[in-house]
């Protein structure tokens, strides 16, 4: 199937590693371009040269997304490079614990680090969008509907997120700009493989974790989260916003009876 991607320009924050590397190489696979914002210089500026080995397809900018000059020069920058933005996956943060317990300061500085980009970069990014008619896809995660225990912040800034994707939905209805939330479960990336190696016998936790996802006992892949992800950008979800997503093998949503 064409998803009619071809050309066509998607920033993708935190689009070094993990589920952003798989939706920046989707969307170079679908003969996209990307720009990639991403605090990870290495992995970054590699993956990068990766991509334009034969011919620009991609360009990054590295630092940080708390910085809301940065977010106006990932935006300005992808202009300058590209003339245009189709496209904007909201995908950077991390899960970082920020519990009841760690106070009003943690608090704040996790919704820093995962929601304020969010918004920082769709509010620079909207006059292209509008030209475009183009797409925004908000990275969230189960933990927005399900909880998890000892981290409010996160959890707080995944539901903020859901919240947002409804009402810029809402409030972009007239310029034919599509905002739909992907949420994520149980995927092996780095940071969830770094979490897992907090505990004493991260094989039995894996494990354990595994054993409760109902369909075919596995856990969702990078790939299928990246699959979505290009679904939902091209016009054969054209008739799709406001929705949220939830690849994870029926491990929110099915009868726990079936684990």
């Amino acid at each position: 199937m064409d998803l009619n991607l071809a050309e066509k320009v998607f920033i993708v924050t935190g689009g070094s590693k993990g589920i952003g590397e798989a939706i920046s190489r989707a969307i170079i696979d679908e003969g996209g371009f990307v720009m990639i914002a991403s605090r990870s210089e290495q992995e970054t500026r590699d993956l990068v040269a990766e991509f334009n080995r034969d011919r620009i397809k991609s360009h990054c900018l590295i630092g940080d997304l708390q910085d809301t000059l940065l977010c106006k020069k990932v935006i300005d920058e992808t202009i300058k490079h590209f003339g245009k933005i189709d496209g904007l996956i909201n995908n950077a943060g991390l899960n970082d614990g920020a519990s009841l317990e760690a106070g009003p300061v943690a608090f704040r500085n996790s919704l820093n680090v995962n929601l304020h980009h969010y918004y920082d970069l769709v509010h620079y990014a909207l006059p292209y969008l509008k030209k475009s008619k183009g797409s925004i896809i908000n990275i969230s995660s189960k933990v927005a509907l399900t909880g998890q225990g000892g981290t409010s912040g996160y959890a707080a800034a995944k539901g903020a997120q859901l919240g947002l994707t409804r009402e810029w939905a809402a409030d972009l209805l007239p310029y034919s700009i599509r905002v739909n939330a992907i949420l994520p479960a149980e995927v092996m990336t780095p940071l969830y493989r770094k979490w897992l190696d907090t505990f004493d016998n991260p094989e039995e936790k894996e494990a354990t974790i595994i054993s409760k996802i109902p369909f075919e006992k596995r856990m969702t892949t990078s790939d299928e989260i990246a699959a979505m992800a290009v679904f939902l950008l091209s016009d054969k979800s054209g008739h799709t916003t406001g929705q949220f997503m939830i690849p994870d093998g029926g491990y929110v949503h099915l009868d726990r009876s079936l684990t």
